[in-house]
């Protein structure tokens, strides 16, 4: 299977590379995200002047990388409706390839009084249904044993930056792609950005390009619009503005 095409390559050629050893020290498991939602067209025009201040991740020759997520919930989908609902202590759990690097692993998201924590260990492949030392991970993190289910697949290209003087990274997720038994769904015409620091700065070059172009900081989670957009069922109220911004940008 070919990787897709990006025109955004071109875009970056101003930037500066970073490997993956040089961005252990920017982990930022424990930090503040405010996430951009916005049209693919404006990305071409941002990514050159991002180059004073950023380093794009440059993997095996790969400055764009590929994702591959299996999302687990619970028959009743408990996550997603604690996200929906706004609670204030929420969980996200799924396992994830690093397609260039050929690196899975078994990741938990926390998001917390507006922070957001990120524990994970490493599995050597998908799990359709959790082995003993991944439920056994899962139920210590959750601090509650739950009966979780694989409910979503999602892929998508991922450029990230790393600021080269604040502990700061943005990520630009691409071609965000979902699927679960013989449905799928692509949203290839927007691209969620994930400003990652370890407290908000609103003076961060890429929240000011967000700011001058007229694009808000949104909440976005992947999980759950792919959750909605297959299963429509679902209870999505308080996810109706999502729906309608990325239906807009088309």
């Amino acid at each position: 299977m070919h990787p897709p095409a990006y025109p955004e390559i071109a875009a970056m050629q101003g930037l500066d590379y970073i490997s993956l050893a040089e961005m252990d020290e920017v982990k930022l498991l424990n930090r503040t995200d405010t996430k951009f939602v916005f049209k693919r067209s404006l990305l071409n025009e941002i990514l050159p002047l991002l180059a004073e201040d950023y380093r794009v991740l440059n993997v095996e020759g790969n400055i764009i990388s590929r994702y591959q997520t299996l999302y687990f919930d619970t028959d009743e989908y408990k996550f997603y409706l604690d996200h929906h609902n706004q609670k204030g202590n929420r969980f996200k759990v799924r396992m994830r390839k690093y397609v260039e690097s050929e690196l899975f692993f078994l990741e938990i998201k926390n998001k917390f009084k507006g922070r957001t924590d990120k524990k994970r260990i490493m599995i050597d492949d998908f799990e359709m249904d959790m082995k003993k030392k991944s439920k056994t991970f899962v139920d210590e993190v959750l601090g509650v044993e739950l009966d979780l289910k694989s409910k979503l697949w999602n892929s998508f290209g991922r450029i990230t930056l790393v600021n080269k003087k604040e502990k700061e990274r943005l990520t630009l997720d691409l071609d965000l792609t979902f699927e679960w038994d013989d449905q799928k769904h692509v949203y290839d015409h927007v691209v969620i950005a994930e400003l990652k620091q370890e407290n908000v700065n609103r003076n961060s070059l890429f929240y000011r390009l967000m700011k001058k172009n007229g694009v808000r900081p949104t909440g976005m989670s992947k999980y759950c619009i792919g959750a909605l957009t297959l299963e429509p069922t679902l209870k999505y109220n308080n996810f109706k503005r999502k729906k309608l911004l990325i239906n807009k940008l088309k």
